[in-house]
């Protein structure tokens, strides 16, 4: 039954990326989904998966738009090369801050990776020959990409940059499946649902919480990367602590502990603001009035949501087919 459910999400990640050109005229915008679909299948990892409610995914994040920058417009290397390094970057990081924050629970956590948050922020502010401060990192090219230098794959244009996108969004939904159903995964909910028993049967926690950290930093990071190819800068604004709370807001949004739930938060959180913010230059109070609902009516996110739609409707059609049989 797990395997089914893996294959659904797989199936249905692969539908919404291949669909998203048909709903949405922006090549940019549906680019921009999938980029913070990343950043918060990061996020879910830790939080849906391995009960770790961290405010310090912008430092991954804006790391992974930094290391992309630096490399593509100071030193001439290939685009895959530069989001490896990445990659690299924001697992690092994230075991570095991790390292520090799992030695702390609860409140002293979350405050622990907030502290991270504001003092990477301030130390990209500080720094404004390397990360460019307040006027960040400008001129990011989005070079071609080159196929083992036999043939060169164009993303000037918006929707050829969503196509590359779109398959490392799959790509990396299908590691994070791989990873969730294996022991490694049953492991992070097993020390979700009671690290002290988790503890007592053997496992060493602390390591395994430091991997879900890591695997979620390079995640993110590239994320982050993506971003700064897309629009061509590495803002300040990528790195403080305002998107760790947005990619939280996502993470909620949509759901935890679901994979696809994460694209569904995404989308939604993406869509929903792009659509407000023509409408009405206070949306965010909008906004605040949703997480309140979700809050108290929807504590599941959007995936509960279509969970309780669906099993209601098939609670309704089984009695109308025993009736029918009768």
């Amino acid at each position: 039954m797990k395997r089914l459910k893996s294959h659904a999400q797989l199936t249905l990640a692969v539908a919404v990326a291949a669909g998203l050109p048909l709903v949405i005229q922006s090549g940019s915008l549906a680019t921009e989904v999938l980029i913070y679909a990343l950043a918060v299948l990061g996020c879910n990892l830790l939080l849906g998966f391995t009960g770790l409610l961290s405010f310090g995914q912008g430092i991954f994040f804006g790391l992974g738009s930094y290391t992309a920058g630096l490399l593509l417009t100071r030193w001439p290397l290939p685009m895959p090369l530069a989001l490896l390094a990445a990659v690299a970057m924001g697992a690092l990081a994230a075991t570095a801050v991790g390292w520090f924050a799992i030695r702390q629970r609860g409140t002293y956590f979350v405050m622990l990776t907030l502290a991270f948050s504001q003092m990477f922020y301030f130390l990209a502010y500080s720094l404004p020959d390397l990360t460019g401060g307040d006027n960040a990192l400008i001129d990011v090219p989005r070079p071609p990409l080159s196929l083992a230098g036999l043939a060169e794959l164009p993303l000037a244009s918006p929707w050829q940059f969503y196509a590359f996108v779109a398959v490392c969004f799959v790509a990396v939904f299908w590691l994070l499946l791989r990873v969730t159903e294996s022991v490694f995964g049953r492991t992070l909910l097993a020390i979700r649902d009671n690290e002290a028993r988790a503890m007592a049967v053997g496992y060493n926690v602390r390591r395994f919480k430091l991997a879900a950290f890591a695997l979620s930093g390079a995640v993110t990071a590239l994320a982050g990367a993506f971003l700064a190819l897309m629009t061509g800068i590495a803002p300040l604004s990528s790195i403080e602590y305002h998107t760790s709370e947005m990619i939280l807001v996502m993470t909620v949004i949509g759901g935890t502990g679901n994979l696809f739930a994460s694209l569904l938060g995404a989308a939604f959180y993406v869509l929903f603001s792009d659509w407000l913010s023509t409408l009405w230059p206070r949306w965010l109070m909008l906004l605040g009035l949703l997480l309140i609902a979700v809050s108290l009516f929807m504590q599941k996110g959007l995936w509960g949501l279509g969970e309780r739609i669906w099993l209601a409707a098939r609670g309704a059609r089984a009695p109308a087919a025993k009736e029918e049989r009768a």
